[in-house]
């Protein structure tokens, strides 16, 4: 017996493929992601601005007032164990 709310047609293995490789993406992304935060401030965007609400020795303030810091930290720092527990 079919549900009346059940779409009809649906190729269960092709879906399944198309999650597993979404699932492959977003795991290097996080890979990734989890390898910059060993050596990369967290407060600094891919434009190397600092985005920290809070004053840091690396913000170097440019003439332009309204322009957010720029992040002049090292990248071969290892912030972890600023946020770590």
């Amino acid at each position: 017996m079919r549900h009346k709310d059940r779409p009809t047609g649906i190729d269960t293995e092709g879906l399944q493929k198309s999650i597993d490789r979404l699932t492959s993406i977003y795991r290097d992304i996080a890979v990734k992601a989890d390898e910059v935060t060993r050596s990369r401030c967290p407060y600094k965007d891919a434009k190397s601005r600092c985005t920290a609400m809070f004053g840091c020795r690396h913000q170097y303030f440019t003439k332009d007032p309204s322009a957010p810091p720029v992040c002049t930290g090292s990248d071969k720092l290892d912030y972890r164990s600023a946020w770590e527990v």
